[in-house]
């Protein structure tokens, strides 16, 4: 490949007299409205939506097998290989397509917080309301960051180009292309705006640990006394719900690393889901959605143009995006300390799991790799029971190099800094979905903030019987019976029944990492 075409190729694109770079929120928003890209929400923001494709392709996603990185990229079904003419000749392409059109937006700015481990990126895109979006979601330089800004990697967005599988070499008509060696991501055929920022994600997910940081899909916040927590969890988990709190001070709400100088924001945004979203519920999410912010695919009342969070009809994946700015309560710059506690989060459908427990080095390994919640019954097409998933590091579509590589530095930074790490369980209790109930949010929310505030360090525990884990007998605020998961069912031998089927899932999704040199398994996974 020739690297310096390549790089020319942008630089004339750059130069041509449709480039309309670094425009500011009004302008942008002036733009969609002018294009008729979206609509003007009745709170000010702006509505788009994004056709056929509502959430990320992941099976259009694709790294090109580049020689600097081929012995390194955990080859298979999330980082498939693509041939790096397929890469070329679509970049040619795509570059001519925006050549011909009216008008092409750059936005230029930064993923990393810590200025020491920033990325220097530059987002070109064919519609303005998806520079709205990277201009809201990414780090904002400021006049003499802007002056001094050069790229490190370039996103190409271009979703009216549609590829020819055939002739192209793709999958479908959507392509999402990373080429590392090019410092190139390519996108096509998809209007989701979210693949932008996952992209990025990705990118620093293989970056960062060459620096010894640590990439984490959480969210982060940070006590009165300056202690940071960070919270792990698939959708539905509640990890947004349970990482805004008013007495403490939101980091990053989706991506962070972990380095030696402690935790710090990805992003400059957030890319909240607002399906049934209210004022009461999530009040700092609701006031965010204002002038500059973008809802996606969000259903709006034709007359007063406001938005129905209530309404699913296009997707249940609604978002909005919009500055960590537009939040109250958070940490400028959003940089911390190291974390002092660490939660995974998991909705246990099956209503075995405690619903809070500690964890050792090898257990908070086991259960990082492992990324259990539970899929409920009519949430996908054929789901007629509850179904554990597992999602490794709790974002395994964003990982490039071989998990281990994630966990092992999970494990040597809990060594070196201390961090508690808990296991709570937001799912049901008293039984497995249908006869059981959800766990009592009140309940969850204090054994959160007793963990976060140390009461639980010193506290009694007993060992729960599958899994090993240490459950505390006494946590305020919360009825002791709650506490152990067999003393909520009636029956005794249906929960035994129902635990040891789970055990015996987490052991085969287990069986992918028996390359690992550890006895993680062994000393972290479920003792029957």
């Amino acid at each position: 490949m020739n690297d310096v075409r390549i790089k020319n190729e942008v630089s004339q694109l750059l130069q041509g007299n449709n480039i309309k770079t670094q425009l500011s929120v009004p302008q942008l928003v002036e733009k969609v409205l002018a294009r008729n890209e979206g609509l003007l929400t009745a709170t000010g923001a702006i509505c788009a939506t994004t056709g056929k494709y509502t959430g990320r392709s992941p099976k259009d996603k694709f790294i090109v097998n580049e020689p600097s990185v081929a012995d390194k990229i955990d080859w298979g079904t999330v980082n498939e290989p693509i041939a790096e003419e397929v890469f070329t000749n679509l970049y040619t392409k795509v570059l001519q397509y925006l050549k011909e059109k009216d008008e092409v937006y750059v936005f230029k700015g930064f993923a990393g917080a810590d200025k020491k481990q920033q990325l220097p990126i530059q987002v070109i895109n064919e519609f303005a309301w998806h520079n709205l979006f990277v201009h809201q979601l990414f780090i904002r330089p400021n006049e003499e960051e802007l002056a001094n800004h050069e790229a490190d990697f370039t996103v190409i967005s271009a979703p009216g180009f549609k590829a020819d599988p055939e002739v192209d070499g793709t999958k479908s008509e959507t392509f999402i292309i990373i080429s590392f060696e090019q410092r190139v991501i390519l996108i096509g055929g998809t209007e989701y705006a979210g693949e932008m920022k996952k992209s990025i994600f990705s990118v620093m997910n293989y970056l960062l640990p060459e620096n010894g940081i640590l990439p984490m899909h959480c969210s982060a916040n940070v006590g009165r006394e300056g202690d940071v927590a960070l919270f792990f969890g698939l959708s539905g988990t509640g990890k947004t719900t349970l990482s805004a709190d008013a007495n403490r001070r939101l980091i990053g709400d989706d991506e962070h690393g972990w380095s030696t100088n402690g935790v710090f924001n990805i992003e400059g945004g957030c890319y909240a889901k607002c399906i049934n979203l209210s004022k009461e519920k999530e009040p700092q999410i609701y006031d965010a959605i204002r002038f500059g912010s973008v809802l996606e695919n969000v259903i709006l009342h034709e007359e007063s143009r406001i938005p129905d969070y209530d309404d699913g009809s296009l997707t249940e994946n609604t978002r909005a995006a919009y500055s960590i700015q537009a939040i109250e309560n958070i940490v400028d710059p959003s940089i911390a300390g190291h974390p002092n506690t660490i939660v995974f989060l998991t909705a246990d459908a099956f209503g075995v799991l405690p619903p809070i427990s500690k964890l050792t080095k090898e257990q908070a390994m086991y259960h990082f790799l492992s990324g259990y919640t539970s899929k409920l019954a009519g949430t996908e097409r054929g789901i007629t029971s509850p179904e554990a998933t597992f999602s490794t590091c709790f974002g395994s579509p964003f990982l490039p190099l071989p998990a281990t590589t994630y966990a092992k530095m999970l494990g040597d930074k809990i060594d070196e800094y201390g961090s508690r790490v808990y296991l709570v369980n937001t799912g049901w209790t008293g039984g497995e979905y249908g006869t059981g109930k959800r766990m009592n949010l009140a309940y969850t929310r204090a054994m959160i903030q007793a963990a976060l505030e140390g009461e639980l360090n010193h506290v009694e525990t007993v060992k729960d019987e599958i899994f090993g884990l240490d459950i505390p007998l006494h946590v305020p605020g919360v009825p002791d019976e709650v506490l152990q998961p067999i003393k909520t069912w009636s029956d005794e031998e249906a929960y035994l029944t129902k635990a040891r089927e789970l055990a015996e899932q987490f052991r085969e999704n287990f069986n992918k990492f028996n390359n690992l040199q550890t006895d993680i398994a062994a000393k972290g996974g479920p003792i029957v």
